[in-house]
């Protein structure tokens, strides 16, 4: 099989075989949303790699375990759990500070992740419209966006959790979601929206947003603890859009 795949049916009952999941169907859905770190942009392991980097001159070890904690959480929620995780002797503040610091000059080099360009391209095509879902503030977005202006211009808006007024909390709350389903035209209800999202904190927000939900991990984390999630992929390349309606590639 060449999808590592769970289908959540209402029940909850979970299907795991290519084919019980291309039965499924999820009618009604007419906006998607994307979170960008790990879900369009390959950034996690540049940002590994800064924390593990920062940790190391404290003597403290960046584990799995504190990963999994904050990824898809915003800068501030991010320094905020490391530093009191591995009890880090420095300020949340200066935590930003040094991993800003290690990720200048690399963040920009980052790739897109597997199946983004065709998927973005074929709803663009079919006039499917997009936001994108960041926790990122702005400039960190628009700098990982350097090399990709026309991804940026797939997307009819974009909410940046880090430095929107409108989003008072961050993921795994619902609020970046609904603000950024509040911003298409029409105002779609969020039993209309699908998410596409790579995280933990990320797949819990869209749940508790009432949106659908594809989520797209990395290998090193379990699948039990994307509970509720539409349809578990391991990359956006397997995706098949007429599973909810949409034209097929």
């Amino acid at each position: 099989m060449d999808i590592r795949t769970t289908a959540s049916t209402p029940s909850g009952v979970v299907l795991e075989d290519a084919q019980s999941r291309r039965s499924l169907r999820y009618p009604g859905i007419t906006h998607v949303i994307f979170d960008l770190d790990g879900t369009l942009l390959d950034t996690e392991t540049v940002y590994e790699e800064v924390y593990s980097q920062v940790c190391r001159r404290f003597g403290k070890q960046y584990s799995l375990d504190v990963r999994m904690r904050h990824v898809g959480t915003s800068e501030k929620d991010t320094a905020r759990i490391i530093t009191t995780m591995l009890n880090l002797p420095i300020s949340q503040e200066e935590f930003i500070q040094l991993s800003n610091a290690e990720l200048q000059g690399r963040i920009t080099q980052c790739a897109l992740m597997p199946g983004v360009d065709r998927l973005l391209r074929h709803f663009t095509m079919h006039e499917v419209p997009m936001a994108m879902a960041t926790s990122n503030p702005y400039p960190h977005m628009d700098a990982k966006l350097t090399n990709y202006p026309e991804v940026r211009l797939a997307f009819h808006h974009i909410v940046c959790g880090g430095t929107d007024p409108e989003v008072k909390m961050g993921k795994p709350a619902p609020d970046i979601f609904l603000v950024a389903a509040s911003r298409f035209p029409g105002k779609p209800q969020p039993a209309q929206v699908l998410v596409f999202e790579d995280s933990v904190a990320g797949v819990k927000g869209a749940i508790a947003a009432g949106m659908h939900v594809v989520a797209v991990p990395d290998r090193t984390v379990p699948h039990d603890t994307l509970s509720g999630a539409t349809i578990i992929l391991d990359s956006l390349a397997h995706f098949h859009p007429e599973l909810f309606g949409f034209p097929p590639f």
